[in-house]
């Protein structure tokens, strides 16, 4: 019972004892802390330095290539075809003021006679009535008293006979014109579009035989918003441009697996604006489009076509890549003492790679062109 009595009593000092030391031990042995000064990675950043740049801008554009004169071959006479031009056929070509169909002109050459015969007459008639005209005064002159009347003297018939000679000589005139159409020539040089008619075939006055169209020009009309019409020269007015002054474009396309270039000028503008997309079409001109060069292909009507046009030559432009300038058009600059400042800038155009700047940028200024999380101006930075 004693013994008990004193477990109950010994026990909890044994246990206080052992706990106060561990917690002795544990507060000796604890690792020493300390204080350091947080440290704040200076970011690293890539920079162009820029230069002011001498530029030549260009306004892109497309459209497709039609031929300069395009017209329909129709006959002014009717008749039987009796000869076609040896490349009557659809792509055939044509030089200019090459026959390209004869209408049979036998009726025409009749009619020319006809009127020949006509005009023979008169003249005889004509002939004879100035000889009564000639005797009818002179017999009034001998035996005549008074004033003799016009028909006395033949007036009315003479004048009547010169009336039927100049209807006469109307008639040949109108026969030798019709005669003169029978033979179909070309007005310019060309190439047959589509056939319609053939040899043998009998046609009438202003029935269609063929569609063609020149070969000495193309034509392709582009379109060219109004915000872009500060970047080119175009003729705008009605002022005799040189066409040496106009200008310059590249047209190019994929043709037969490759993309082919040709090149051309701007030679004038449409006259007003289109009424549904609110554009100015410029029209491009291309000399000889069908002369096909070594490895070059003819610039064929119908083609779409990418156009570059030349546009205004300017100075002091400095050009940034797109992830240089922010949404509100500012960029950052990386000043001598490798601080950071952010400056808004005047943008001239917007490009799909480029940005180029017209105010805003010194010579020699580093922008930056890597990503900032969250740039703060005076900001420390590395330079890579």
């Amino acid at each position: 019972m004693i013994k008990h009595n004193r477990l109950k009593i010994f026990l909890p000092v044994v246990l206080l004892l052992t706990g106060m030391a561990c917690a002795f031990a544990i507060l000796a042995t604890r690792p020493v802390l300390v204080t350091q000064t947080p440290v704040i990675e200076v970011p690293l950043v890539s920079v162009i330095q820029v230069e002011p740049q001498k530029l030549r801008l260009t306004v892109h554009s497309q459209g497709v290539v039609t031929p300069r004169n395009e017209i329909d071959l129709i006959p002014e006479v009717s008749g039987k075809i009796i000869q076609l031009h040896a490349d009557f056929v659809t792509g055939g070509f044509f030089a200019d003021n090459d026959l390209l169909a004869t209408v049979d002109p036998r009726d025409y050459d009749y009619a020319i006679a006809l009127a020949q015969a006509q005009i023979a007459e008169a003249r005889r008639q004509l002939a004879m009535e100035e000889a009564q005209a000639d005797q009818a005064h002179s017999e009034w002159q001998a035996l005549g008293e008074g004033a003799a009347t016009s028909l006395a003297m033949h007036e009315p018939q003479l004048a009547e006979a010169r009336a039927k000679l100049k209807a006469g000589e109307a008639s040949l005139l109108q026969a030798q014109i019709k005669r003169s159409r029978c033979e179909l020539r070309a007005p310019f040089a060309g190439r047959f579009q589509t056939k319609v008619a053939g040899l043998g075939q009998t046609i009438q006055a202003g029935e269609k035989l063929a569609h063609i169209y020149s070969t000495d020009l193309a034509e392709i009309r582009l379109p060219i918003p109004t915000d872009q019409l500060a970047y080119v020269d175009l003729p705008l007015g009605t002022s005799g441009k040189s066409c040496n002054a106009c200008p310059k474009v590249e047209l190019s396309a994929n043709f037969a697996g490759k993309l082919q270039t040709w090149q051309g000028r701007i030679v004038r503008t449409e006259g007003k604006l289109d009424d549904t997309t609110g554009v100015l079409y410029a029209v491009a001109e291309v000399l000889n489009p069908y002369t096909q060069m070594q490895a070059h292909p003819p610039l064929l009507s119908g083609l779409f076509v990418q156009a570059i046009i030349e546009g205004k030559e300017l100075q002091n432009i400095f050009v940034l890549p797109q992830i240089a300038v922010n949404t509100a058009r500012q960029v950052l600059i990386v000043d001598a003492d490798l601080r950071l400042q952010i400056r808004s800038i005047e943008v001239l155009r917007n490009e799909a790679e480029l940005i180029l700047v017209k105010q805003g940028l010194n010579k020699g200024d580093r922008v930056v062109i890597s990503d900032i999380q969250v740039p703060v101006e005076g900001m420390k930075v590395r330079l890579e």
